[in-house]
Formats: structure tokens, sequence, C-alpha cells
């Protein structure tokens, strides 16, 4: 049976998805409905951001088989998004007119949208089945 990922280091890890979660479906929800015209690739990107955070929160959180994969999948689909995203933010700015959660690799956000889903893989593989 695999170690729980929501029992020690994995409850801050949790928190920090949480709040991520929270931050960036606020921010694309807001940026959707007062400005989506002005920058839709960056808020829609936004907005999948913050439900790949939702999902990977929620697959930490629970246990099981099904929570495990839940987990994997969302997590390593946030590493694939923040580096594609990140990588044409920089080098194809003029589709980015406003930054999305991913831009320059979480730039706006102190780089955490880079190093939490290593963390987070590293996490997942740490209480695995032994």
């Amino acid at each position: 049976m695999p170690e729980r990922t929501s029992s020690g280091f994995g409850r801050l890890l949790i928190t920090v998805y949480g709040i991520f979660a929270l931050s960036a479906t606020a921010r694309a929800g807001v940026q959707i409905a007062t400005r989506f015209s002005e920058a839709p690739l960056p808020y829609l990107l936004s907005a999948l951001a913050g439900v790949v955070y939702i999902l990977a929160t929620v697959g930490l959180a629970r246990s099981g088989p099904g929570a495990r994969r839940l987990a994997w999948g969302a997590v390593g689909f946030e590493l694939a998004g923040v580096l594609v995203v990140g990588a044409l933010s920089v080098f194809d700015a003029g589709d980015f007119p406003d930054d999305t959660v991913w831009s320059e690799f979480g730039r706006g956000y102190g780089y955490i949208p880079l190093v939490l889903p290593l963390i987070g893989l590293w996490w997942l593989r740490r209480t695995r089945s032994r």
C-alpha cells in the first residue's frame, strides 16, 4: 500500500496547491469577465492552470489509486504546461500581451509554478508503493 500523499510534508504541498488553485482561478475569472478581449489566450491559459491546480490539490489530498493517478496526471500536465507556456511567452511574446500564471516560467509568481510540479512529482514518487 502506498504511503499517503496527504501526510507530513504532503500537507504543506496540498496547502500550496490549494492557494495556487484559488489564486489562479480567481485571477482568470476576473480577467475573463472584465478584459477577455484584451488577451484571450493568456486568460484562458490562466484558467486552465487554475483547473490543473484544483485537480492536483484533490489528487494529492485524497487517498487511493484513482487519486494518485489524478495527481500524477495533473502534476505532469502542470510541468508540461509551465515549460511550454513559459517557452512560448519568452520566444513569441506577441501572443502574450498579458501574463498567465505560467508566463516566463512563472516569473510573476516567483517561479513557484516551475518548481512546484518538480516537488509534486518528487513527493508522488517518494510516497509510492515500495
